[in-house]
């Protein structure tokens, strides 16, 4: 790494635009199998999949898009060195708000399909009615979700203005950026809880718990530091990240990932315990629903795969510190957080209660959608460096990495 260092020595390679090039590749033929679904939804009118498929989909990205934003405010809030590295990363993946703001529309198409509150006879059952009447209407559901995405994107882009502004003079922005992220991740965790109610509890009116929110918390840490660390692990190969992000990074990195698994594995844990030892009908019969028909055997699959599996693998020190073993953990860590999102919104259907079914769509369309993402995550991180050399954190943590490459030089 030269030195001193210039915000133009820490342009995005060349590689990055091509991994914007293969995600629309990827992205152009799983939508049109997607459409095809689409279609077949609409011809046949007892026919949801397509919906279905796109709600887990979408979901996911949303995961990526929100939790890049909230990981984002917590390194502000925080500091730390593991944050300096990440930053631009995670500002990309904030600036999707917008689209998946958008994207957003397709649920409010399908809202019929895939809602039963919104079915005249369900609504009409005694406990919807003293709750559905104040809160679970379209209206209302379309207002909040507006409510939402009004409160993310404002947040995604002051915070980028305020990073972007870092890159044509040398501001001193801690205090700002500290207050307003602190606030955002209040507001984060209010709206991402009524949200998740909305979107995802909500598919089943009768069941409710009040640790669900949580969950999506600690879902959207993974996803989101599992995902950064695989932008890391593949920028880290060239310049001009190849001298900067080093073992000490990962290895922050890697424990701030064992630290998610743990929440969600306890957050899991304990929603189950309550729940259990309360033992009413209502609310245990989401767990039968997740249990039986092979749902049984696709729920220890989880409990093993995002929890047991990152868990001892994350204990290594030496994994950690790896940039590519740690990538290859991060990949099957996101590679789960699918099936979570799967198992969380599948079985609120009444045809799939107790019965596990695997749909192509199933498949297609959460591709076809994350390609989408992909292409406008790459396309975010192209237009900035990777560094803000402007930033005096950045700057001092520039010089203590040029200062060691000298040594070993």
């Amino acid at each position: 790494m030269s030195w001193p260092a210039t915000s133009d020595r820490f342009l995005p390679p060349a590689s990055v635009g091509t991994w914007r090039k293969r995600a629309l590749m990827v992205a152009i033929p799983f939508t049109l199998a997607a459409l095809v679904g689409w279609v077949m939804a609409y011809a046949e009118p007892d026919y949801d999949q397509f919906y279905r498929s796109y709600l887990v989909g979408y979901l996911f990205c949303w995961g990526l898009g929100l939790g890049s934003l909230a990981v984002l405010m917590i390194s502000y809030a925080t500091g730390g060195e593991w944050g300096l590295v990440l930053r631009r990363i995670l500002e990309a993946g904030s600036r999707t708000l917008g689209a998946l703001a958008i994207g957003f529309i397709p649920i409010l198409i399908g809202i019929h399909r895939l809602y039963p509150w919104t079915q005249a006879d369900v609504a009409k059952e005694p406990h919807l009615q003293q709750v559905g009447p104040a809160y679970l209407n379209v209206t209302y559901f379309i207002f909040r979700a507006a409510l939402y995405f009004i409160v993310w994107i404002a947040l995604a882009v002051w915070l980028s203005r305020q990073s972007a502004r870092q890159d044509r003079e040398r501001l001193v922005l801690d205090a700002p950026l500290r207050a307003v992220s602190c606030l955002g991740l209040v507001l984060y965790g209010l709206t991402v809880t009524f949200a998740v109610i909305d979107w995802v509890m909500s598919l089943d009116p009768n069941w409710s718990s009040s640790i669900f929110g949580l969950l999506f918390f600690a879902g959207h840490g993974l996803l989101t530091w599992s995902f950064a660390v695989v932008v890391l692990a593949l920028l880290v190969r060239e310049e001009p990240m190849k001298q900067v992000a080093q073992p000490s990074q990962f290895h922050d990195n890697g424990k701030l990932l064992l630290t998610c698994t743990m929440l969600w594995g306890w957050f899991a844990l304990s929603q189950w315990l309550i729940i259990w030892a309360g033992n009413l009908p209502d609310e245990i019969s989401w767990y039968f629903n997740r249990t039986r028909g092979g749902w049984r055997e696709f729920a220890y699959f989880l409990v093993i795969g995002e929890f047991f599996v990152p868990f001892f693998l994350l204990l290594s020190r030496e994994l950690k510190t790896q940039a590519q073993q740690l990538k290859r953990l991060a990949l099957w860590i996101q590679f789960m957080g699918y099936w979570v999102l799967y198992w969380y919104v599948m079985p609120n259907f009444p045809d799939l209660r107790g019965h596990w079914r695997y749909s192509w769509q199933d498949a297609v369309v959460p591709i076809a959608l994350l390609s989408w993402w992909l292409y406008l995550f790459f396309g975010n991180l192209q237009q900035r460096p990777l560094m803000v050399v402007n930033d005096d954190h950045v700057r001092v943590f520039l010089e203590t990495s040029h200062e060691l490459e000298t040594k070993r030089a």
